[in-house]
């Protein structure tokens, strides 16, 4: 096999703070977290492209760190298949990615890219390797909804983070270590709010616990009501985001208004907002945000390094989380267990 104030017309204003009591297991959601074996050097991973066709020479560079860290890296057979703008047939992606999700000596499963074509498949995982033998899976983006299929069938926590598809200019060194430490130690992982983020202005103190849930805010957005879409009730919701302008940040936070689900969570933390760039005279993202989020009276957390911006880090997905959004940290238990 080859992550209470009120808005006022024109920008928004923080009014005052929340504190949010620990969340419970969400009704008719997991009862407990699944969690698999930390990677240690000698272990078999899995590359496959559930998605878009990666680039060779940049998975290349992605293969070399991964090996590097003692991983014996594997290569689905469609990884670099092309059928229009997919990485080969719904039915070959599908392949390979079962194919990973069950081998029982696949002990982590790595997502090549991410792009578009993951929510084609989706419906059709087979999960029950998992829940017989849980494994790393990492993956940001389109992977959004693998993570929220996993978490929502059996419990797993998965990790949001880089894939394969290596860039050095965009995930340097830093980066690369965050996701080894992630998936190879049992620490617990902390991000700190960047001031140099698009979403950075974004804040509402206070502090509150609770599965960390969510991903890219597209891919959250068109789950809704499917069997990938997580219950988010309790939950720290995460979302970022890139190419996306103001007014369609807007429209998807406001569909999550209107169906309920900001009702329910316990807190928001914000990612990279990439590329989001309004008119001159309309909101910029961050106004946008402050104006859809700020009367939630829950925290709210913008400015984290997470997503598809320069120097992204890694968070598991599921695990119990506390945000402080004074402190500008969000802290999230390990997504493995020791072997």
């Amino acid at each position: 096999m080859l992550g209470v104030g009120a808005a006022a017309a024109g920008g928004a204003f923080l009014a005052g703070t929340t504190e949010a009591a620990p969340a419970q297991a969400a009704p008719g959601g997991p009862r407990r977290v699944l969690r698999a074996p930390v990677l240690v050097p000698g272990d078999r991973v899995r590359v496959v492209s559930p998605g878009s066709t990666p680039d060779p020479a940049n998975m290349t560079r992605g293969i070399e760190i991964l090996q590097s860290w003692g991983l014996r890296v594997e290569l689905g057979e469609h990884v670099f298949a092309r059928y229009g703008y997919l990485a080969g047939t719904d039915a070959e992606r599908l392949a390979d990615l079962n194919a990973a999700l069950n081998d029982p000596g696949i002990r982590g499963v790595f997502a090549a890219r991410g792009g578009y074509g993951t929510q084609r498949i989706i419906d059709d995982i087979n999960v029950s390797g998992i829940r017989r033998d849980p494994r790393v899976v990492v993956g940001f983006s389109d992977i959004t909804s693998i993570h929220g299929k996993l978490w929502r069938e059996t419990g797993l926590a998965t990790f949001y983070g880089p894939m394969v598809n290596w860039s050095d200019a965009r995930t340097g060194p830093e980066s690369a270590e965050a996701l080894r430490r992630a998936v190879m130690t049992t620490a617990p992982v902390t991000v700190t709010r960047d001031p140099a983020e698009t979403a950075a202005p974004v804040l509402v103190p206070g502090r509150a616990t609770g599965p960390l849930l969510g991903g890219c805010l597209t891919l959250i957005s068109t789950s809704l009501g499917a069997g990938d879409a997580p219950r988010f009730d309790g939950a720290i919701l995460f979302f970022e985001d890139v190419d996306e302008d103001p007014y369609s940040i807007d429209s998807m936070l406001t569909e999550l208004r209107r169906v309920g689900v900001l009702s329910r969570v316990a807190g928001v933390v914000i990612g990279q907002i990439t590329n989001s760039v309004g008119a001159p005279d309309e909101w910029d993202a961050a106004a946008v945000l402050k104006d859809r989020l700020y009367d939630l009276g829950v925290p709210v957390l913008g400015g984290l390094r997470l997503g598809h911006g320069n120097g992204q880090l890694t968070v598991p997905l599921g695990s119990r989380a506390t945000i402080d959004a004074e402190a500008g940290t969000l802290t999230v238990e390990a997504g493995v267990r020791p072997r």
